[in-house]
């Protein structure tokens, strides 16, 4: 992965390549940002510059032989942890080694990927991966051996939220004090996931989300006209793997968007009308079918579209990015039922809810209690 290759983040690059040829390259760097705004691709690169003694932010230089091994991500001296959980390919103690050849393939195909695209891409989309006690001991295993270049050593752990306290705790002494010449590089959307012991010990680098015109530019390197490369840029508000998944009418959001306008409508009818309560609960069964991965991101999704709906209301449209394709269904309309007297606690109960899904409670039994809450809360007068 090469710097020139990564949409925006200019002054991120410059700090980058700058700290480098300076000489002041922390062994422990923490990079935050949400999803597809590029972390993994900026530490990918960040990674082959110091590694292969690259020579300015294009990587042009250096040596050709370990850059062509970066390439590929076979490169003896560049280390992964990623989540991963047991599957049909493993049956127990899954850790990263048993998945690096389809890891290889997504990052070179979904640079931007979030974690619900690795998880279907190693088949374990309703399932909760993590980085374990297991991955911790490998982590420990790989970076006691020397470099095999003889020069730095990396480790990227990515998604590092998912890392467990047995783990967490295994690794914080490697992280305060790594051999020589070894670099920690963990990618995370969430810091505050991680515990403070961790996250002090590392450089913290935050992310802004893409710049409109990056992603519109990345959408056109894609086939896309100038036109539809700025709508579907403005509707990905800064998320370049979401506008890759509206390009390709493979956006998770286009199913969120049929299950949150059912569930809103039965909502709606439930007030005085018992028999709609019946089409909630079997609303609550179907997606309960779904993985928890899924059931948490619909759960997040649902939070954006809230936050949309209040902005609409109080009449800042011009923030309002987002577009349901609902046929029938319009934001506008369903704007007003979103106020200051309810946002708060519908946003509160919705992350209530992705909480106990995360600890595994019943699906079924945690949606259906946040639906008949839902119905009470959208019927809750706003201030006159």
């Amino acid at each position: 992965m090469l710097f020139k290759d990564i949409l925006g983040l200019t002054h991120i690059k410059n700090h980058l390549t700058s700290s480098a040829d300076a000489g002041r390259i922390p062994h422990a760097q923490m990079f935050v940002g949400p999803e597809g705004c590029g972390t993994l691709s900026m530490a990918l690169a960040y990674m082959q510059y110091i590694v292969c003694g690259n020579q300015n932010g294009e990587n042009s230089g250096g040596n050709s032989a370990c850059n062509l091994k970066f390439n590929s991500l076979t490169h003896p001296d560049l280390h992964f942890a990623f989540p991963v959980a047991n599957s049909s390919k493993v049956k127990s103690h899954a850790v990263a080694n048993h998945y690096m050849e389809e890891w290889r393939q997504f990052v070179q195909e979904q640079p931007y990927g979030n974690l619900f695209d690795w998880y279907r891409c190693i088949g374990i989309e309703k399932k909760q991966g993590q980085i374990g006690v297991d991955e911790a001991s490998e982590i420990v295993k790989k970076l006691t051996l020397k470099s095999y270049e003889g020069g730095y050593k990396v480790m990227l752990i990515w998604m590092a939220e998912k890392i467990n306290n047995a783990a967490a705790n295994k690794l914080l002494k490697l992280i305060e004090e790594p051999p020589e010449k070894t670099v920690f590089i963990l990618i995370t959307e969430d810091e505050e996931q991680i515990i403070q012991t961790i996250r002090s010990r590392c450089q913290i680098l935050h992310f802004p989300p893409l710049a409109e015109e990056a992603i519109a530019n990345g959408l056109v390197t894609e086939g896309l006209s100038n036109e539809e490369a700025q709508r579907l840029a403005h509707e990905a508000n800064g998320n370049y793997n979401k506008a890759l998944d509206l390009m390709n009418n493979d956006s998770e959001d286009l199913v969120f968007e049929k299950w949150f306008v059912q569930w809103v409508r039965s909502a709606f009818k439930a007030k005085g009308n018992k028999g709609a309560i019946h089409e909630l609960i079997l609303w609550s069964e179907e997606v309960a079918k779904t993985g928890r991965e899924t059931q948490k991101k619909f759960l997040q999704y649902c939070m954006t579209v809230m936050r949309q709906a209040m902005l609409v209301n109080f009449n800042v449209k011009e923030l309002a990015f987002m577009k349901i394709h609902v046929d029938g269904f319009n934001l506008e309309k369903f704007a007003p039922f979103i106020h200051e007297n309810n946002i708060l606690s519908i946003v509160s109960e919705l992350e209530n809810a992705m909480y106990h899904i995360e600890r595994n409670g019943n699906s079924k039994i945690i949606l259906t209690d946040l639906s008949i809450k839902l119905t009470r809360l959208l019927h809750k007068k706003a201030t006159v």
